[in-house]
């Protein structure tokens, strides 16, 4: 670690308040929020195609029920409470994939790859200060979406073989599973950091904002979960676009901590380049 790391290191551990307070700025100025519902609009649109594209390529591989088993489980963590019917919704096209042609695919390869992306454009402003200096080529863009693809893919194929192991084994208990989403959670939100922004992004600085977004997001998880299980009248007020409404609330919340934590990173860069705690840098103008 350097001096100018360790120097940024012990400035936030001795200020806190005023680096969070620097980040809340920041994120303000950069219209965080607005970001976050482009971002969650564009997942909404690309959740569904994205979800058949994965489990028709891993079907080849693994059992059908088993992934949509595991896809139930773990979609409760980013959709809280609403997996069941994203399943269900899913299964429904599985059923008649036969019909599936090119068409159809290359449709939903395009729809899947909206909300990378916007996320894309999302992180490009958070982190203006990388690319006044260094432009990602247009094709490393067009192809990320898809890379990132394949590695979800990957990853469900790994979570839902060792989920697998565990009951085989007898020790898949709550715990464990638990354990095993965050973890997961918190390498996805980590590879998302290492990939998204341009140039080349340290994993010790990928892990702060995957580590800050995972626990941000697990605490706002649950009590979302306990708000539309005992308080919300969300299905009284929208009836049968109950399910959309609350995905699309889930998915903005999730991408504003996901942003947040950009700017944590982003902030926390700042502060090794020699920025000041109390005054984060201009927002880039839009």
């Amino acid at each position: 670690m350097s001096s100018e790391e360790r120097q940024a290191w012990l400035e936030v551990l001795q200020h806190p308040g005023a680096f969070a307070l620097r980040v809340l700025r920041a994120f303000r100025k950069n219209q965080g929020r607005l970001l976050a519902g482009a971002v969650a609009y564009y997942a909404l649109l690309s959740i569904v195609p994205l979800l058949i594209l994965i489990v028709i390529g891993l079907s080849h591989i693994i059992d059908q029920e088993l992934l949509l088993d595991t896809l139930d489980r773990y979609l409760g963590w980013l959709v809280p409470g609403q997996s069941e019917p994203l399943v269900t919704e899913l299964v429904s096209f599985l059923e008649h994939r036969d019909v599936i042609g090119w068409v159809l695919l290359v449709t939903l390869l395009f729809f899947s790859s909206l909300a990378f992306t916007v996320l894309e454009n999302a992180m490009s402003i958070i982190f203006f200060h990388r690319v006044a200096v260094r432009r990602r080529h247009f094709l490393v863009s067009a192809i990320l979406p898809y890379c990132y693809i394949l590695l979800l893919g990957i990853g469900l194929l790994v979570i839902t073989l060792v989920s697998a192991a565990l009951e085989r084994i007898g020790k898949e208990t709550g715990v464990t599973l638990y354990l095993l989403g965050v973890a997961g959670e918190i390498f996805v939100l980590t590879s998302i950091y290492l990939v998204m922004p341009v140039g080349r992004l340290s994993l010790r600085h990928a892990l702060i904002g995957g580590v800050t977004a995972a626990l941000l997001w697990e605490l706002t998880r649950h009590i979302l979960v306990w708000y539309f299980a005992t308080l919300s009248q969300v299905q009284v007020v929208y009836g049968s676009l109950t399910t959309a409404i609350v995905v699309l609330l889930s998915l903005e919340i999730g991408a504003g901590l996901l942003l947040l934590g950009a700017q944590v990173i982003s902030e926390y860069e700042r502060l090794e380049l020699g920025g000041s705690m109390t005054k984060p840098p201009k927002a880039m103008s839009t």
